[in-house]
């Protein structure tokens, strides 16, 4: 059953870009030039047990608030029942959202073994991207990654974005800390116990669920992003989340004509972004 798990997002993942094709040297060789035609270098961020790879602007820009984007799930799994060797993702979509960050200083984050090699690769054991993908010691793993970044770039506050599985982990870091100003999800896995009954699939046994910590980010202002056309991740997971909060404290939830799980978030991010700005904190009882 376990092996089942992201049989939706392999099936998906094949249709989009042809991921059998793709090798391991080329899935990370994209992502960096990608960064490094964007004019952003990578960052290893050695944390316990893993090392996290991360990429920030050349010349970032400072400012009291850092904008961490948290990469999605990636290639968990290489069909419907043989987990990855590497979880380095096909598409980098979380990357291409972070580049398209509209002003500020900002930076991305990657989950565990997505994009290691040699002898950083250490604690990748294959339950990281698949049951445990969202364990205690991943989100541990990711907020210690996250101090690090904001003490290097002298940073007071943190908004967390994350795409898909990253948008668990965001919510789960953010449930651990006390200067996050805002939380934003974009096709965000925000209950994996709803998303694996609904898709009847195994359920992630090792991980934390983001619904369960609701009390720790109730003050937090939120925004999930919800595509119209997700077949994947639809509304209904993001409002079971949702549904967890008090009726005066809901977070908002945003569904986006013509958005799938994948496409097309990155080409109308800045809109999208620029509009979270003027959105309200809690939906109104």
């Amino acid at each position: 059953m376990m092996a089942r798990s992201l049989r939706l997002a392999f099936l998906g993942c094949l249709l989009l870009v042809g991921c059998a094709s793709l090798s391991l040297e080329q899935r990370r060789s994209a992502s960096s030039h990608l960064a490094i035609n964007a004019g952003w270098h990578r960052l290893n961020l050695v944390t316990d047990p893993f090392v996290l790879a991360a990429f920030v602007p050349t010349h970032l820009q400072l400012g009291e608030v850092l904008t961490i984007y948290i990469e999605g799930d990636g290639l968990a799994w290489i069909d419907s029942s043989t987990p990855s060797l590497d979880p380095t993702p096909l598409n980098a979509l979380a990357l291409k959202l972070a580049m398209k960050h509209p002003s500020g200083a900002v930076a991305y984050l990657a989950r565990p073994c997505q994009y290691i090699a040699g002898e950083d690769r250490i604690g990748c054991e294959k339950k990281y991207w698949t049951s445990h993908r969202f364990s205690p010691v991943v989100v541990e793993s990711t907020n210690t990654a996250i101090e690090k970044m904001k003490q290097r770039f002298h940073a007071k506050n943190i908004e967390l974005i994350g795409y898909s599985g990253g948008g668990a982990i965001a919510t789960l870091v953010a449930a651990k800390r006390n200067d996050v100003t805002r939380l934003i999800t974009i096709a965000g896995n925000l209950d994996h116990e709803a998303w694996t009954s609904l898709h009847h699939i195994s359920r992630l046994s090792g991980s934390l669920n983001p619904a369960s910590a609701w009390l720790a980010v109730v003050n937090i202002p939120q925004l999930h992003f919800v595509g119209a056309k997700d077949s994947n991740m639809p509304l209904v997971i993001a409002q079971s989340y949702q549904a967890q909060f008090p009726e005066s404290k809901r977070p908002e939830l945003m569904v986006v004509d013509g958005m799938g799980h994948d496409c097309c978030w990155v080409e109308n991010w800045p809109a999208l972004y620029a509009q979270s700005k003027h959105q309200n904190v809690f939906t109104q009882p």
